[in-house]
């Protein structure tokens, strides 16, 4: 699946953090092609497959003169110094990603996705970049009993990971300046191929079995999962890099178009993959959580229109596993909880107590 623009774009040079991440596998090459310089920021955290996929690509010669790869912890102010050097702008994706691995270390999580952010921050600004892209998360509303969850209410954390996600939203928000274009991104649940991919995200793990199992078992089925496809928030950051400062300066936005029952996600999946007789089975389940979010301002104020859909991105999901991409769908690399191994690292209080 093509990652289209809707905007043109003027070549700038893009840092990118955690740019060989779920999001940042698709993201990095995305810009090459649009003719941007990229510098990745990234712990390979998750294997080397996003990297390796980069470099596979038979456009790969044509961009290597414009990537540049950086191996090292968004908490090393010296690692992060060199990463924001001569860069325009900053499109932020590294983090501890996903509620259940924020959960297992709530200090861990507060250093990468609050205390980092602070000193990325701060180091970008006295670099001179000019616009920076964070992407926080719709989860730091918690849950909300309204039509409605839109950018005016408040955000009600309830997991150290949308907590921080929110703190860190606040950082961004005090250092916007007119020379500072600052802008917070809120994505529903992202779903999609990416070459690091994720079977722990509700899309994609009912495709997973749908293709290998011909079931998808739901559990529950009536709470509201907002998801938005991976095509439109690569192709959302690509847009943001010029979008007009006025607009998007010191701003949040819900990001993410089909608020759905999980068991009507399970009838999208079952009817693109129609010619495979799968059976929805429906089980109980204690996580009755249930929230929905307004994407109405980003449509308004930006124009944005979305150029995929849950069922566009499970077909293209289809074609990549049935293309044996990924042979072991339970291979512990797809799943973040599973795989994700870093310590804590107090290093930005050295950058906070000796600037």
């Amino acid at each position: 699946m093509s990652t289209p623009s809707l905007s043109p774009s003027q070549p700038q040079h893009i840092l990118v953090t955690g740019g060989f991440g779920y999001v940042g596998s698709r993201l990095t090459p995305h810009l090459l092609q649009l003719g941007h310089r990229v510098r990745v920021l990234d712990l390979n955290l998750y294997t080397q497959a996003g990297h390796q996929a980069l470099e596979r690509d038979p456009a790969f010669p044509q961009w290597r003169s414009r990537f540049e790869l950086i191996q090292g912890d968004l908490r090393d102010p010296e690692v992060v110094r060199r990463a924001v050097s001569g860069v325009d702008a900053i499109i932020h994706l590294a983090a501890i990603s996903n509620d259940p691995t924020g959960e297992i270390d709530e200090v861990l999580t507060r250093q990468i996705n609050f205390d980092a952010v602070g000193m990325l921050l701060a180091l970008a600004r006295s670099a001179g970049v000019k616009r920076f892209i964070n992407a926080s998360s719709s989860s730091v509303f918690g849950i909300k009993d309204v039509p409605n969850v839109t950018e005016e209410l408040e955000p009600e954390p309830i997991t150290y990971y949308s907590k921080y996600k929110m703190l860190s939203e606040w950082l961004v928000r005090a250092a916007a300046s007119p020379d500072f274009c600052a802008v917070n991104i809120r994505p529903a649940t992202i779903c999609g191929y990416s070459p690091r991919q994720r079977f722990d995200l509700t899309v994609n793990k009912l495709t997973a079995d749908a293709l290998r199992k011909r079931v998808i078992t739901v559990h529950g089925g009536e709470q509201r999962r907002p998801n938005v496809g991976m095509t439109d928030v690569v192709n959302l950051y690509a847009q943001l890099l010029n979008a007009p400062a006025h607009l998007i300066n010191g701003q949040a936005f819900n990001f993410g178009f089909e608020n759905l029952k999980v068991i009507e996600i399970a009838r999208v999946i079952q009817a693109e993959l129609a010619d495979l007789n799968v059976e929805i089975k429906v089980t109980d389940t204690l996580d009755k959580r249930d929230y929905h979010i307004s994407s109405k301002k980003i449509l308004e104020t930006l124009g944005y229109q979305p150029v995929s859909s849950i069922r566009q991105e499970v077909a293209h999901l289809r074609r990549v596993l049935e293309g044996g991409e990924f042979p072991d769908i339970d291979a512990a690399e797809h799943y973040n909880m599973k795989f994700m191994q870093v310590g804590r690292n107090n290093a930005p209080y050295s950058f906070f107590s000796h600037p």
